[in-house]
């Protein structure tokens, strides 16, 4: 167990990183078409295109990061509202239907990405197929975020003691 939540770590830590990157990305490619678009008055063909594609693999490498962290409000507020034995269940079915959910994403996104890799990104010459990889490559990178959630929500719901509430830190 301890090798897989090493590797979870490592993962989680990689698609972040790589999601701040895109961020800072995004920043620099946005601020350069702003500049070509009002202080030059020739607006960039390429930028705007590039930051929307680079938008998408941020918030695909920041998924992983979202679902180990168990980022989902609606979810989590059903989950403190319930009783211990609903709660388990509760962790045990949002952690299938995550699982399920980033299953679809690779498999179609996979697909999606080689039905398009003959297209190209208007005004770049890069295959449209690089953006759409970005939902099977994030999803992937999420699905070991999810597993150790569920194990570390299940740990914390069986050391927890009967009647006990926790605020959102986890702390009693």
């Amino acid at each position: 167990m301890q090798w897989f939540l090493a590797l979870e770590r490592r993962v989680t830590r990689v698609a972040l990183e790589l999601s701040i990157v895109a961020l800072a990305a995004i920043v620099v490619l946005t601020f350069y078409q702003v500049v070509t678009r009002f202080v030059f008055g020739h607006p960039s063909a390429w930028s705007e295109v590039a930051a929307r594609s680079v938008m998408m693999w941020m918030v695909f490498m920041g998924l992983a990061a979202a679902f180990r962290q168990g980022a989902m409000i609606a979810v989590d507020f059903l989950i403190d509202v319930g009783p211990k034995p609903l709660r388990l269940v509760l962790l045990v079915v949002i952690a299938i239907a995550s699982l399920a959910f980033l299953a679809l994403l690779v498999w179609y996104g996979a697909a999606m990405a080689m039905r398009v890799q003959r297209q190209n990104l208007a005004g770049l010459e890069i295959s449209i197929a690089w953006v759409y990889a970005a939902l099977p490559v994030g999803a992937a990178f999420a699905v070991p975020g999810v597993i150790a959630r569920l194990f570390a929500s299940l740990a914390e719901e069986a050391s927890a003691r009967p009647g006990e509430i926790k605020d959102v830190e986890g702390q009693v």
